[in-house]
């Protein structure tokens, strides 16, 4: 390449050049100050613009500085040596919150530059930017869009390509087959891993590995399985800017907190050390649940409130109802389990789970027939509002209709029938509930007795993680019994919403 002085030019150089002289920090404590390119997002500038590509992969762990490099990318394409007059870029993500993230982040270039805001415009609404003397026009897309079919672009980025689950992704097929009019596209996939070999990010990797296409490649920065998880050499190896973007101390935290609390460990392995694994994954560990196994008090204290957590079950399945009470620095559970009493025995072998014996042994109560009569349940409730202080009971709302008229019958009056709250099963409320119910496993606040239905639902219970994060439990029928867990759950959470007087402190959640 020729540059206007007539000497020659390497391309990846130039287009650095023109980065660090247009482009700003957009935020952070550094904001405003020029965009230095560090010496690996350098070596990525060769691997795309010196030798012919069509598809530059880019996976590692998050807080890697990957949206800011898209975006310098995508400004660089826009108005920069690299852009196409009257040429479309895009950047497409699932959802549109992430879609966001990468034009919110442009758009601040753009307004804190001087030179970039004089021929950049913005459309915030339609999360668009545009070159008006190019013609040239960048737009944010989310697989939640009505359509991405009729677009032309030169060049796509694809972020967090690996959310989407199985091999094929309607919206990356319309970009990848749309660019196919343009002599020189340029597609960058810049990912955390996703989690199964047959999801659609890890069939590009492994493709792109074997090297079946040399103008599709991949810088793929992952822990190997073998080493030590929580070690700092695995970080590293997954993080190429450890020392210059992240927060070493924060990222070591997470993988002490993984280490201890199994639920984190899946999570902790995808999002920092950047390898395939299922986000389905014990809540917690049998070390840490052991660890909050002292017995409760023998006698539940008729003088402090006591806060309900009640998993109704359809007809024949497990019913569960927690009571916990906090006493001065540790939470006191207290458990009662129902099940049909006929065919228990047939129930015990189906679930491989010695009911039969745990029925025996006091630990689950059964009730005549063969399925739940929510009489049994209401009179129970009758007893404890009877006999203590109930603050709230928390219910699965989905089986609350059957129940509420058995209330009434046992003579609940009105001004009690307030103190149930509903609580809804998904990520808005559960994930806030595990987040609480987590601190005090990890601080080993809880007294739980190692009950063994308790216990069993423990160890089944797993967890499904939404885009934003977000947590809740899966009654999925392969991981087993979890009422229990989700009785506790809401449990805790009734607590932590309590008045500031509770004495046990937990996180502030805003339940439903």
């Amino acid at each position: 390449m020729t540059s206007r002085s007539g000497k020659t030019t390497i391309r990846s150089a130039r287009n650095a050049r023109w980065i660090e002289k247009h482009c700003v920090i957009p935020d952070g404590k550094n904001v405003g100050k020029p965009f230095k390119l560090t010496s690996e997002q350098k070596k990525w500038m060769v691997m795309i613009y010196d030798t012919p590509t069509r598809t530059f992969i880019l996976s590692m762990g998050r807080k890697n500085g990957k949206t800011a490099f898209s975006s310098v990318l995508c400004l660089l394409h826009l108005a920069g040596p690299e852009a196409t007059v009257n040429s479309q870029l895009f950047s497409a993500a699932q959802s549109r919150d992430q879609a966001g993230l990468l034009f919110n982040l442009a758009a601040k270039m753009v307004r804190l530059s001087p030179t970039l805001s004089q021929s950049i415009g913005i459309r915030e609404t339609a999360k668009q930017l545009y070159c008006e003397a190019l013609g040239t026009e960048y737009r944010a897309l989310s697989a939640e869009a009505t359509t991405a079919y009729g677009l032309s672009p030169v060049f796509v980025v694809h972020d967090e390509l690996g959310q989407v689950k199985g091999p094929r992704s309607e919206l990356f097929e319309a970009l990848e087959t749309a660019q196919q009019a343009h002599e020189n596209p340029l597609s960058i996939v810049i990912s955390t891993q996703a989690p199964t070999d047959a999801d659609l990010l890890s069939v590009l990797i492994d493709d792109a590995l074997q090297c079946n296409d040399p103008r599709v490649k991949v810088q793929l920065y992952t822990a190997p399985q073998e080493l030590d998880a929580f070690s700092e050499e695995s970080i590293r190896l997954a993080n190429p800017h450890f020392e210059a973007f992240i927060n070493q101390e924060e990222v070591k935290r997470q993988a002490w907190e993984a280490k201890r609390m199994a639920s984190r460990e899946a999570a902790y392995r995808n999002l920092i050390l950047n390898q395939r694994v299922e986000a389905r994954n014990p809540f917690v560990s049998l070390e840490t649940w052991r660890s909050n196994g002292e017995l409760p008090s023998e006698d539940i204290n008729p003088s402090l409130p006591i806060y309900l957590g009640l998993d109704l079950s359809s007809v024949a399945d497990l019913t569960a109802l927690v009571v916990a009470q906090p006493i001065g620095e540790v939470i006191d559970v207290h458990c009662t389990f129902w099940l049909p009493e006929e065919g228990l025995a047939e129930k015990s072998r189906t679930d491989r789970v010695p009911y039969d014996i745990w029925a025996n042994e006091g630990y689950l109560s059964t009730t005549p027939g063969k399925s739940i009569e929510y009489e049994w349940v209401a009179e129970y409730l009758r007893g404890l509002f009877d006999r203590y202080d109930v603050a709230a009971v928390a219910f699965d709302r989905w089986n609350f209709r059957h129940l509420q008229p058995w209330l009434i019958n046992a003579g609940f009056s009105e001004y009690e029938l307030t103190r149930f709250q509903g609580f809804g099963q998904g990520f808005q409320s559960m994930s806030p509930a595990l987040r609480d119910l987590e601190s005090l496993l990890l601080e080993a606040k809880l007294r739980h007795g190692m009950n063994p239905v308790l216990t069993m639902c423990a160890a089944n219970a797993t967890v499904v993680t939404d885009p934003a994060g977000n947590r809740k439990f899966t009654k999925a029928k392969q991981t087993g019994r979890i009422d229990g867990m989700v009785a506790l759950g809401m449990a805790l959470a009734m607590i932590s919403t309590a008045p500031e007087s509770t004495s046990v402190s937990v996180y502030e959640t805003g339940v439903i």
